[in-house]
């Protein structure tokens, strides 16, 4: 049992950082329907900047972290003003090769600039202690991790579901022709969704740093999850989305502790087997 309950914590830890890094991506592809490998380089950067300022500037845990997500956030909003709005027209292939190039160009910057070191997030003295839950006694930080994975579910579904921004969103994606003749600023809401998917991956690569490390080639070594995790979910669901980084991440957790030298074998067992049940994913979203 106490093994059971040690997969469980572990896995829904895993799960949650799974779920707030691909999260954004499943926005950007489902919601913009645009193909984009460099999600990955922008939770590095996140990372990145987060570890400079909280280590090196002597910046506190927390305003070191948001500092970081509006800065990576300001990156990606310039970036897709200056590049990426150019591809959205381009075919699926030429999405594909231009962000996967990217990707490269973001691991030569990162190796330039830090080296080829894994990059260490300093956490607050009270974060290195146990919360008691239930009978059993939990490291903080884990538990941060959850709770800030739940606050990201909520903040998510009031935005598409229940704010003007969502509507716009929702219906630039279906019928931008429309949209734009009813007077929504089509080009300010694909920006602003872009940018807001780039601040959760930088989350996700601040919270995630202890079981997924920060290095120069992290944008291209996570790629594989984050696809996986989205694909699995269904494109533009959030629920989805969830729920497949949820579930992944308990079944690759459950094989390191009893099946370690298998690796990660089982997460993509249970990623074929998902599939094949539900090809368009667990929660598409209609």
């Amino acid at each position: 049992m106490l093994q059971l309950s040690n997969i469980l914590i572990d896995g829904i830890v895993y799960g949650m950082v799974l779920f707030v890094i691909s999260v954004g991506l499943s926005v950007t592809m489902g919601l913009m329907r645009f193909i984009n490998l460099a999600h990955g380089a922008f939770a590095m950067a996140g990372g990145y900047i987060a570890a400079w300022l909280i280590r090196e500037a002597d910046v506190p845990f927390f305003g070191g972290v948001v500092v970081a997500i509006a800065a990576t956030m300001l990156l990606a909003a310039l970036l897709e003003v200056f590049v990426f709005r150019f591809l959205y027209a381009k075919t699926e292939l030429q999405q594909v090769l231009f962000t996967i190039g990217f990707t490269f160009a973001s691991i030569a910057l990162a190796n330039f600039l830090a080296g080829a070191y894994i990059q260490q997030i300093p956490l607050p003295g009270w974060l290195h202690g146990s919360i008691t839950l239930g009978g059993r006694t939990l490291p903080t930080q884990r538990v941060m991790v959850v709770v800030m994975g739940l606050a990201v579910v909520l903040l998510l579904w009031v935005i598409i579901a229940k704010t003007r921004f969502g509507i716009w969103l929702r219906a630039s994606v279906d019928n931008a022709s429309m949209s734009s003749s009813l007077g929504i600023n089509i080009r300010v809401v694909q920006c602003a969704t872009f940018a807001f998917g780039a601040g959760l991956a930088a989350l996700g690569g601040v919270l995630g740093a202890e079981l997924m490390p920060l290095e120069p080639y992290y944008p291209l070594k996570y790629l594989v999850l984050m696809l996986v995790v989205v694909s699995v979910g269904g494109l533009g669901s959030v629920s989805g989305t969830l729920c497949a980084a949820l579930l992944l991440g308990i079944v690759d957790t459950a094989g390191k502790y009893l099946a370690s030298g298998f690796g990660s074998f089982f997460f993509y067992v249970a990623m074929i087997a998902l599939l094949a049940l539900r090809p368009h994913g667990i929660l598409r979203r209609r």
